[in-house]
């Protein structure tokens, strides 16, 4: 049994991960720890022994939780103290467990511009950090200044964008480094300006993205010169049921880059229906498909 130090926040042991997913699927963490703040945490890791795997969860949107469940420690940024958005001049400043959404509703009420694309990225900005993350022409790197983070062992460490190597959907950041907050800067202009702009983007989004389904956003990255959805599509994977342990996943009939799970899932299933159409599309074009979406934890 893992020897965990004394808390503030919350220590659940074999704890169940799946509601905590958009896929509603996976097996448990071994623990999980919701901390009360940044310093619950960083004593926390300090404490913690080193040889003890951390995983940070955010929101879920973009996750595949194996159903075997998750080693070590898993971290979930809830509430208040990771959440809150505050703004000054022309920059806005979010805690790692804000959703993006939320971020640029902040930024309409401010009056800044630059930041509507986040309204169409159903995660956190601790998430948006780690992979660059970006919809509708726009990307993080575009707009972050600076962000705060401890590293495994509870150290506080404060990386500018320069430090980030943002490249598509990729950070040169240590993977390990759990974030806490970000400072963003954008573009002074018209509320309502800004607010159209983040309407017509959650407009166009519900029309043509799944979400009212259980599912995981964007499942694969755009290869150089190719859109995932066409080739997921013409492999013929568009609405096709997979079945590896369970009711069995499919890519959706209104968006064929996000798979969903239409009722009885496994996570094997989701999983293997993306590896399963990996192996196809490549075979069939000889284009590589890369996961977008993270896969964290144990085979069942």
């Amino acid at each position: 049994m893992i020897a965990l130090p004394e808390v503030r926040g919350k220590l659940l042991r074999d704890e169940p991960l799946g509601p905590f997913t958009w896929f509603r699927v996976g097996g448990n963490a071994d623990v999980l720890f919701i901390p009360a703040d940044g310093d619950d945490l960083a004593d926390f890791l300090k404490v913690l022994d080193p040889a003890v795997p951390v995983t940070v969860l955010g929101v879920g949107s973009n996750v595949i939780v194996r159903d075997g469940g998750v080693e070590g420690v898993v971290v979930r940024l809830a509430g208040r103290p990771f959440a809150g958005i505050t703004t000054e001049g022309d920059m806005i400043t979010a805690g790692a467990g804000a959703l993006d959404s939320l971020v640029a509703r902040a930024s309409a009420k401010a009056g800044l511009g630059g930041l509507e694309f986040y309204a169409g990225i159903p995660g956190t900005i601790g998430g948006a950090l780690t992979m660059n993350a970006g919809c509708y022409g726009a990307e993080t790197k575009d707009i972050l200044v600076s962000a705060r983070g401890l590293t495994r062992s509870g150290e506080r460490v404060d990386y500018a964008l320069a430090d980030f190597g943002y490249t598509y959907r990729h950070s040169e950041a240590p993977a390990d480094i759990i974030w806490i907050e970000a400072t963003f800067r954008g573009t002074p202009d018209d509320p309502e300006t800004v607010a159209a702009k983040i309407a017509e983007i959650t407009s166009r989004r519900e029309l043509t993205q799944p979400i009212r389904e259980k599912t995981g956003g964007s499942t694969f990255k755009n290869p150089p010169g190719h859109s995932s959805w066409k080739l997921v599509d013409e492999a013929g994977w568009r609405g096709k049921l997979f079945k590896a342990t369970g009711g069995g996943a499919m890519f959706s009939e209104l968006h064929s880059n996000f798979m969903i799970n239409p009722g009885e899932a496994t996570a094997a299933d989701i999983e293997g229906l993306g590896d399963a159409v990996r192996a196809d599309v490549l075979a069939k074009t000889g284009v590589q498909l890369d996961w977008e979406i993270r896969r964290i934890g144990r085979p069942g």
